[in-house]
């Protein structure tokens, strides 16, 4: 979402007259774009700050977005004078105004106010962080209020995009090149247009399913969507890919626990037998599809007996990838009123101990890939080697492989001879 974020908001900068450049020390303004899902993310500000105008003394003109900055508001100018103006998660179709203020001399520039209603969600091709991959919104915001999270705070409650604005963008993403589109939200499976207006001609069990099933029909190559939530995912989402070879067998489907006392505390929605329906499920699936989660260790009160339950769920998933993290409080959640009871220490222990029995799964799903031929999409050189080009597949795995005339964009044929700790090697067919 914050990738997304600053590709439109670069469009809009270009669009203003405003010149990116890739060179921070002759840059005029800096644009911080900022993540507060975890503490380490906001204490890289205030580093980054005083790297870029050391004192909170210069010329050039540092501002704040994202979601640092629709929480800390006019905090942030007393925690850093380098902080010349922040913009909120909403008001990134502002930002030139609050630049060009900020520049006339007005001290402490804030704009913290919401979306317009004719804000403009396109980008341009130049501002994309691929030429061949596109992420497109089809929602923001949150309104489950996990009690560890700060989202439904610093994104605001959730708003779908109608359908037919996602399918035109998928249409004008495919005309210019685009392979590949990411359909983006906090929780992509939640999503409710007002009206089901460009949704009609399609079947399925929910909203989302037949916006899958519609933007399959644009006939770009490939679709992929993140992040689901468990409690909204319908096994017609499973339906959907099984009948459309171009929505990308890959399923992002966050845990964060094994243990069902936990899940209540988290307020998460769900327990570990409906997860594992789910699972079940997507496993069960004619295609290969791969499953990829995030879990959260040290919970405040969490027992070595539920940490037992969270390495039982990830040894029966069998997950391809996860996204493991220590639990630090935010604060303004619910969570953050508990006592932080999990010592530093077992955290770190629990953490290695789960990353362990993951790289085990991980060895044994690459693993299983050697062999087995794969559409990779070649995104760029490989870091290694200049012959070489680095790629995805359709369920998300990177690929090396000898490009033998291939460039980037292309979408090969690749079969597996090789595989690494994280990467697939193999050879075109």
């Amino acid at each position: 979402m914050n990738v997304s974020d600053s590709e439109r908001v670069s469009t809009l900068l270009e669009s203003e007259g405003f010149e990116i450049t890739s060179d921070e020390g002759s840059a005029d303004i800096v644009l911080l774009n900022t993540c507060s899902v975890r503490e380490k993310a906001e204490h890289k500000l205030y580093t980054r700050v005083g790297q870029i105008k050391p004192g909170g003394k210069g010329e050039r003109l540092v501002g704040v977005m994202g979601c640092v900055a629709q929480l800390e508001g006019e905090t942030l100018f007393e925690k850093d004078r380098g902080i010349d103006f922040v913009v909120g998660t909403r008001a990134v179709g502002r930002v030139h105004e609050a630049i060009r203020l900020a520049g006339s001399g007005k001290g402490n520039v804030i704009d913290l106010k919401g979306r317009e209603d004719d804000y403009d969600w396109t980008v341009a091709d130049k501002s994309r962080h691929s030429p061949f991959v596109a992420f497109v919104p089809i929602i923001e915001g949150c309104n489950k209020f996990c009690t560890y999270c700060i989202v439904p705070f610093s994104r605001g409650r959730e708003k779908s995009l109608p359908a037919s604005e996602i399918v035109r963008q998928v249409l004008d993403l495919r005309r210019t090149g685009v392979k590949e589109v990411h359909l983006i939200g906090q929780n992509v499976n939640s999503y409710r247009p007002g009206t089901d207006t460009g949704l009609e001609d399609f079947r399925g069990a929910t909203p989302f399913s037949r916006l899958l099933r519609a933007v399959a029909a644009t006939g770009i190559e490939r679709i992929k969507f993140t992040t689901s939530f468990p409690r909204d995912f319908h096994p017609d989402i499973v339906d959907a890919i099984e009948e459309n070879d171009n929505l990308c067998n890959w399923v992002h489907l966050p845990v964060q626990s094994g243990s069902d006392r936990l899940l209540r505390e988290m307020r998460r929605g769900h327990t570990i037998d409906s997860y594992k329906k789910k699972i079940d499920r997507i496993r069960s699936s004619s295609r290969e599809i791969s499953l990829t989660t995030d879990i959260i260790v040290g919970f405040p009160g969490e027992t070595e007996e539920d940490f037992r339950g969270t390495k039982e769920l990830v040894r029966h998933c069998r997950y391809d990838a996860a996204y493991i993290f220590k639990y630090s409080p935010r604060p303004g959640t619910p969570a953050a009123a508990l006592e932080d009871d999990v010592t530093d220490q077992t955290k770190t222990r629990r953490f290695l101990e789960l990353e362990e029995i993951q790289k085990e799964n991980v060895r044994r799903s690459l693993s299983n890939s050697v062999g087995k031929v794969y559409d990779v999409l070649a995104e760029k050189a490989s870091e290694r080697d200049d012959d070489h080009l680095s790629g995805h597949t359709t369920c998300h795995k990177v690929v090396n492989f000898a490009g033998n005339g291939a460039v980037p964009g292309d979408i090969c044929r690749v079969k597996i001879t090789d595989a690494k700790s994280n990467t697939l090697f193999g050879e075109r067919v």
